[in-house]
């Protein structure tokens, strides 16, 4: 038996989040990413909502001999569905495929109090970049709903546990986005 994979739609599309080494582009149907807040967290993060008619970009990668302690442990705010026959793939084999999302009624829209992390979108757009390209990234801000959020600039000490260092062309692309969005800024 294979090991299963997870499809990730955020952080864990940039690998440098995770150690799981067996990665490839996917995409899911049925789902659409979305900023959310959880009493679990103090921060708001992105989640997967049920949306029949869209489909979110992501990364799969192999959990290998299936020991999902450490890949739930850090996705604890969320719960792992069955994706296997949503998801699209170029590996020439079928796999079994999990997506986590924040169990419905537990989460609600962001809030002042619970802001997005700009640490944590660039560390999320810099994946995008990367396995997608430039229009990866705007796809990526194009289907993600809830820029309504306000976004707290964390970048000169970053908050969030998995922040990666992005370059000035990265960050040019998150800070262009945003203006075109025009998301909220808050300043430390």
């Amino acid at each position: 038996m294979s090991d299963p994979f997870f499809f990730g739609y955020g952080s864990l599309v940039n690998r440098q989040t995770h150690d799981y080494l067996r990665a490839a582009t996917a995409s899911v149907t049925g789902w659409r990413r979305a900023w959310r807040h959880t009493p679990l967290r103090d921060v708001s993060f992105l989640t997967v909502v049920p949306a029949p008619e869209d489909y979110v970009d992501g990364l799969i990668a192999a959990v290998p001999g299936a020991d999902w302690a450490a890949l739930d442990q850090r996705e604890r705010a969320y719960d792992r569905h069955d994706a296997t026959h949503q998801v699209s793939h170029d590996l020439e084999h079928a796999l079994d495929v999990a997506i986590y999302a924040i169990p419905d009624g537990f989460h609600r829209k962001p809030e002042a109090d619970n802001p997005v992390l700009l640490s944590y979108v660039d560390t999320v757009v810099q994946g995008f970049l990367t396995e997608f390209g430039p229009e990866g990234a705007a796809h990526f801000f194009e289907t993600t709903e809830g820029w309504d959020a306000p976004v707290l600039d964390d970048r000169a000490t970053p908050i969030y546990p998995r922040a990666t260092k992005v370059s000035a062309e990265e960050r040019a692309v998150v800070d262009e986005a945003l203006g075109r969005l025009r998301v909220q800024i808050k300043r430390e």
